[in-house]
């Protein structure tokens, strides 16, 4: 972790999409491990893949690529509409 990139909440909520208020709640809740420096957060690269690992549904290695993917239900469901 000493050569970890730290980001603010700010930077954290835009790559994620969400308030700026759920990153300090996750943080707060003990969910998203981070260092207080001064007024502000600072989140490590680490911290945050591991939070982001902690709430995956699967791993990576579970979800097939979109070819191997059995699309069939969707196109029958296209069809009706």
């Amino acid at each position: 972790m000493a050569h970890d990139q730290y980001q603010t909440v700010k930077e954290v909520a835009g790559r994620l999409l969400v308030c700026e208020a759920t990153v300090r709640h996750w943080i707060k809740g003990g969910d998203l491990r981070a260092i207080e420096v001064g007024k502000g957060w600072r989140i490590a690269d680490s911290d945050l893949n591991a939070f982001l690992h902690k709430h995956a549904t699967c791993d990576r290695d579970d979800v097939l690529p979109h070819e191997e993917r059995d699309d069939s239900a969707l196109s029958d469901n296209s069809k009706s509409i």
